[in-house]
Order: C-alpha cells, then sequence, then structure tokens
C-alpha cells in the first residue's frame, strides 16, 4: 500500500491548481501547491490508486457519500480547480470505455425512460419542496437582474421561453417533460394558449393535475402521464421542452427532434431547453449516472445541431444561459443545506451528502464551462417564419 500511497500522492500534487492540503490514512498530511490551503481533505480509509483512476467521480463521491473522505472548504470551487487543471485525473474520463461506456449510453425502451424518471423525480413532492423555490420549477431559472429571488428568476424564465415563441392567443401548445406544471399554467393564464403537459412522474402527474384542477383551468390545459413518444397524430403550433433530452439517451435524440418536427403543424415554433457542453466528451458521468440520472445523456452543441438539422427543422435562435444556471445551482444547495439535517432523519447521511455533493458539483460543471444550457428556438418551416426581424420582440413583452 506504500506503493499505492505513492501513487496517489503524486496524483494528487497535479490535481488542482490551488493549494490544497491532503491527509491521508496513515495520518501523515501533504500540501500541495502554493499558498495557506484554500481546501482540506481527509482520506479516514485505504484507497487503491487503480480503483480510483478508472472511475474518480464515482469511487470518490461514494466515498465522499459514506464519509470515508471529509472535505473542508468549497466542494464547488476544489472541482472547478480539478476542471481548470487540465491533466487532472479527476477530470480525466479516458477510462470509461468498453462495457462501462456501453452500459452509460445503452438502450433507452420507454419502459426503461420510465424507471428512469422514476428514480429520480419520484423521490417524493415533499423532498423537493424544501429546496426548491415555490414554483416547483427544477430546472435553469433566468435572472434579468441581480436582484431576482430565486422564485422571480423561474418564472422570468417561462417567461423568456414563451415570449420567445411569439405565440398568439388561442395557439395550442405542448409541453414536452412538464414537471410540476408551471409552464403549461403560465401559458393558459397570461398567453392565452392551450397547453398539453406531458410527464412519466406519477408524482408531477398528480400535482401538476391537482394544481390545474385548483386553478379551474381544465378548459385551458391537460395533464398527461405519457411518454412524449406516443402522442401519435397529434399536433401543435408551440412545443417546448425544458430539461427533457438531457433523459433521451444518445440513441434517442434524433427520435427525440425528429418527434418535435412531427408535432408541429407547419411554421410552428419549437423551444428546446436543457443541458449541452460547449465541447467533445462522454457526455456522461458515472455518479450522475448511478445515483442522480439513470439513463442520462448531456450531448453537445453539435450533436443537438445537426439533429435540428436532420429533423428538418430550422434552427431560429441559439442562446447560452450557462451562468444562470451556476447561480441556480448555488441558490439551491443554499437552499438545501438549510434541511440537511432534517434529510439526514428522514432520508439517512449518505443520500442527505449525496445531493449536497451533487448541486455542489453541477454548479461547479457550470462555473467551469465544463458543461453549458441552452435554449435552441426552431421553426418547422422557413427560419423566422412568424417571428419579427429583430429579438427586440422577447424583451418588450
Amino acid at each position: 500500500m506504500v506503493f499505492e500511497k505513492t501513487l496517489l500522492s503524486k496524483a494528487m500534487g497535479s490535481a488542482f491548481d490551488m493549494p490544497v492540503e491532503v491527509t491521508y490514512w496513515d495520518g501523515k498530511t501533504e500540501r500541495y501547491g502554493d499558498g495557506e490551503p484554500e481546501a482540506k481533505i481527509k482520506f479516514n480509509k485505504k484507497f487503491s490508486f487503480n480503483d480510483i483512476s478508472s472511475q474518480p467521480t464515482l469511487v470518490l463521491a461514494e466515498a465522499y457519500m459514506n464519509e470515508d473522505i471529509e472535505i473542508e472548504g468549497s466542494i464547488q470551487e476544489l472541482i472547478v480547480s480539478a476542471y481548470r487543471k487540465r491533466d487532472s485525473f479527476l477530470t480525466d474520463q479516458s477510462g470509461l470505455t468498453g462495457k462501462i461506456a456501453k452500459r452509460l449510453m445503452g438502450s433507452h425502451t420507454q419502459k426503461d425512460s420510465r424507471e428512469d424518471i422514476h428514480s429520480h423525480y419520484d423521490i417524493g413532492n415533499d423532498f423537493y419542496k424544501k429546496w426548491l423555490d415555490p414554483t416547483m420549477t427544477y430546472s435553469c431559472a433566468y435572472f434579468a437582474n441581480d436582484e431576482m429571488s430565486l422564485e422571480e428568476a423561474q418564472i422570468a424564465k417561462v417567461h423568456h421561453i414563451l415570449n420567445k415563441l411569439n405565440s398568439q392567443p388561442g395557439g395550442r401548445l405542448l409541453d414536452i417533460g412538464c414537471g410540476w406544471g408551471t409552464l403549461v399554467i403560465t401559458a393558459a393564464q397570461e398567453y392565452g394558449l392551450n397547453a398539453v403537459g406531458i410527464t412519466l412522474s406519477d408524482e408531477q402527474f398528480y400535482f401538476a393535475r391537482r394544481k390545474v384542477e385548483e386553478l379551474g383551468l381544465q378548459d385551458k390545459v391537460e395533464i398527461k402521464l405519457i411518454d412524449y413518444r406516443d402522442l401519435k397524430d397529434e399536433q401543435f403550433d408551440y412545443i417546448t421542452s425544458v430539461g427533457m433530452f438531457e433523459h433521451v439517451g444518445k440513441e434517442n435524440l434524433a427520435m427525440y427532434f425528429n418527434k418535435v418536427a412531427e408535432y408541429l403543424k407547419p411554421n410552428g415554433r419549437a423551444l428546446i431547453h436543457g443541458i449541452t457542453g460547449q465541447h467533445y466528451g462522454m457526455g456522461v458521468d458515472p455518479f450522475i449516472e448511478k445515483y442522480i440520472f439513470p439513463g442520462g445523456y448531456i450531448p453537445n452543441v453539435a450533436e443537438q445541431v445537426t439533429h435540428i438539422m436532420e429533423a428538418g427543422l430550422q434552427l431560429d435562435d441559439l442562446e447560452p444561459l450557462r451562468r444562470h444556471y451556476q447561480k441556480t445551482l448555488e441558490i439551491w444547495d443554499e437552499n438545501y443545506l438549510k434541511v440537511f439535517d432534517e434529510t439526514i432523519d428522514e432520508m439517512g447521511k449518505p443520500f442527505a451528502r449525496m445531493w449536497d455533493l451533487y448541486l455542489q458539483a453541477c454548479a461547479a460543471g457550470f462555473e467551469s464551462g465544463n458543461i453549458d444550457v441552452m435554449q435552441f428556438l426552431m421553426t418547422k418551416g422557413a427560419a423566422g417564419q412568424g417571428l419579427p426581424m429583430t429579438r427586440d420582440y422577447i424583451y418588450k413583452k
């Protein structure tokens, strides 16, 4: 194990671009980098370097969940530092080959998709209520100004999406992956649209449907528990989809955009919003795949644009919102830490630590530019059909 520790020590020495202090399982402490440590890491048990280096995010995440590793300081900034260090073994996914890659990017049948969605979103509405804002929106907010609360920014995001569509009252809107229903309800109440929201989450379906009934919007909004592939011959003037394509799987992305085109009427418009990489890479993470979003895949911009073109859709606008998602996640984690002890009591300490790690790791991914979030506005027909000549209309409404 001396050899293993030597390997790990050398790897840790080149893992970050900021000064870090590491205490190993034998009680020895090493400092890496110049200056006072900005973070401290403590290994409470022996680790095999081969195990860590093959799937570092999974092995280290599980160790953190189980308190085999302790971190003093910001996890978010520690991960950002590793991303900045291009040769860090912590961000190297070269070990994700063969069977591992095949499993992470495997098939996504409708049964698989339903099970994947259930495992994440059906943890329970009560859990999400503890740290989301009152709109129960679980996607990137839009901070039109620095003074906005999270709730205001989530409402602004919904308006930003619906404004981009330049929708007209009386039109029919489909929201693929409608979450807890805020977008479809806003579309009906404030934009005069007839909206259909679809989800695979039982918890979201019952919550959104009950909210529609409480507001007396049954004649304007319909919530369906259905797979996006099963709408058959229905067509819509407008389609929105927020935080959805990350769940369909790499092999189903082409089908997803083909379905968007199929469900749009001629000259109809779609606004697709989701996490997208601005670089080439695996698009998956073993920790996220195993514990958070099974079946998830983050496509890069080139993939998305290719699928849009091949589906016969034309791109009208592309907007990155990376910093908005970083801020959203930071606020979520602040909220989550306020109920951290309560989560330990209800779900156990490994689960509670896992979610804190997940939120901070995602914030780090956006802060570093490792991942981004994009809004793709597109038309079924000539680009810009039915839209004003400039983007000013988006901000005037």
